[in-house]
């Protein structure tokens, strides 16, 4: 039996075509045939998936999805790694080659991975195909499945190949954290105390206090950081869909931790490893602006450390290359990185004034 736990919209108001989509939080969802062959009816099926979700999950999904115009099915090698455009080009060529059209519905099953890739694939796909998110990490359930950014991996940096195409749903079904490693498990919530950090103060004190439930994760728990983790996704996104001003504040802690990514090489640090560590970058050098109080950067320290994940960069990263790094970043505009400090907690700011020994300070603090 399936169980639909909270419906969460993503409104696109700005656009007058109807592209707002739900984000479905349950148990039981990816198995419930009658939540998905109202979609698969009368139309192809791409389902995309990878080597570590696909054994675990796709006969289930193949199962509910019923019997489409015709099933293509590609499985790719898991790791952020794996995240550029030869993978995207197996999803088309798979695609092509059983002769899908345009009205042919792509599945992303796995992590941000897949899904990014999945919607790039879709996006591509005869000037563009509708596809479904189905998020199975932590990461992608709060982050990467919600807002319709899709993409690849460069050699300059992470994400530079890509482009906005929002799922027509997205289908988060809780009971797929089980198989999650630990180490992936918590990850995901570095991307979930971030949106306690950027806009919501009485969020991020009620994860600081359910830390450890959290850590087990105990059901109810889990339920919760995820549908306001995705509430405050939805509504950043129907205020900015293409990142022209206030979606940038998603990007905590990310600016660091790209440049972490990228120096390391895709796949050393998991992303919300990397994102974790650049958070409290960033919210130190926050600090020494003068906007943010001491004491919001030493829960998040110990939030982090409760949960095994870096609370600083790797040793022996020095600033040079930092510097290098960030300077090939998406968020880089007129040849100026862009940071994402805190104003206080709660409420985040976009600026440009961050000096070379700022950061010198912060990685030799």
């Amino acid at each position: 039996m399936s169980e639909l736990l909270h419906n969460v919209r993503v409104n696109l108001a700005s656009d007058t075509l109807e592209r707002g989509y739900p984000i479905e939080i349950g148990r039981g969802l990816l198995g419930d045939a009658s939540q998905w062959q109202p979609w698969t009816a009368r139309r192809g099926v791409v389902l995309v998936t990878d080597d570590q979700v696909g054994p675990h999950y796709a006969a289930v999904l193949e199962s509910a999805l019923g019997e489409p115009e015709r099933l293509t099915k590609v499985q790719l090698p898991a790791g952020e790694q794996h995240k550029h455009m030869g993978s995207v080009q197996q999803i088309l060529d798979a695609a092509l080659n059983d002769r899908h059209e345009r009205q042919s519905l792509f599945v992303a099953l796995g992590g941000g991975v897949i899904g990014d890739m999945t919607g790039f694939a879709a996006a591509c796909f005869l000037r563009g195909a509708d596809f479904i998110q189905v998020p199975t990490t932590l990461l992608a359930q709060v982050d990467s499945s919600v807002g319709g950014k899709t993409g690849v991996n460069h050699a300059m940096g992470k994400n530079l190949i890509g482009a906005f195409h929002q799922p027509r749903r997205v289908v988060i079904d809780l009971d797929t954290l089980v198989t999650l490693p630990d180490r992936e498990y918590a990850a995901g919530l570095a991307e979930v105390v971030k949106y306690g950090l950027i806009r919501d103060p009485v969020f991020f004190n009620w994860l600081i206090e359910n830390r450890t439930p959290l850590k087990a994760r105990e059901f109810g728990a889990i339920a919760a950081a995820v549908k306001r983790s995705c509430e405050i996704k939805a509504l950043v996104v129907a205020e900015d869909e293409r990142e022209g001003g206030v979606r940038a504040h998603l990007n905590f802690g990310h600016t660091f931790g790209h440049a972490i990514e990228r120096i390391q090489g895709y796949g050393e640090w998991l992303h919300g490893e990397a994102v974790a560590a650049g958070m409290v970058m960033a919210a130190r050098l926050s600090v020494a602006r003068g906007d943010l109080a001491a004491e919001t950067v030493e829960a998040l320290i110990e939030f982090n450390q409760s949960l095994g994940l870096p609370v600083g960069p790797p040793k022996g990263l020095t600033a040079t290359e930092l510097i290098d790094a960030m300077s090939s970043d998406k968020k880089v505009a007129a040849g100026k990185v862009r940071y994402i400090l805190l104003r206080e907690l709660g409420s985040a700011d976009i600026t440009e004034a961050v000096t070379e020994r700022d950061i010198a300070d912060l990685i030799e603090a």
